[in-house]
């Protein structure tokens, strides 16, 4: 017999996240609910990343949103995930929203961060954003790396 807690519960949707099984994800954070176990951070980045990997992004946006009500922290991996499902979609002015979301409840923003919202721009032919993020790395003193200058320079021969 394995105990059904928090921990046994991340298991099983990160295992989820990792095949991109978004909906066994949600089912699992369901019957986490009905058994009154809690929900963590964890729980809810490796959900949206089932999300983001099963290309879903209404529910990924839910999720997003659930962590507010439920106070349980956000952090830069939860919109990481988030901004990375964004970016699979194109959805360039969510991600914006969600990069100012993050400086708004002062979680910082990574590399990664800026490179998901960046990309996001570039499949958006949102060129103008993407450069206005560039700047904003630079200003914020966040690493710029290779994959940053070739979305950004991407997004400018798209846009």
């Amino acid at each position: 017999y394995v105990e059904r807690n928090t921990i046994t519960f991340n298991a099983a949707i990160s295992a989820c996240a990792t095949g991109g099984a978004w909906k066994s994800a949600l089912q699992l954070l369901c019957q986490m609910a009905q058994k009154h176990v809690p929900k963590s951070t964890i729980t809810f980045n490796a959900s949206i990343s089932a999300c983001a990997k099963g290309l879903v992004l209404g529910p990924a946006l839910q999720l997003l949103r659930e962590m507010g009500y439920a106070r349980v922290e956000r952090n830069t991996v939860t919109f990481n995930a988030a901004i990375g499902t964004c970016e699979k979609f194109g959805d360039w002015k969510l991600a914006l929203q969600l990069l100012r979301e993050m400086s708004d409840d002062s979680v910082a923003r990574s590399t990664i961060t800026f490179n998901s919202a960046i990309s996001s721009c570039e499949k958006g032919k949102a060129w103008a954003p993407a450069l206005q993020l560039l700047s904003e790395m630079a200003k914020d003193l966040v690493e710029r790396s290779t994959i940053t200058f070739n979305a950004a320079i991407s997004a400018c021969a798209k846009g």
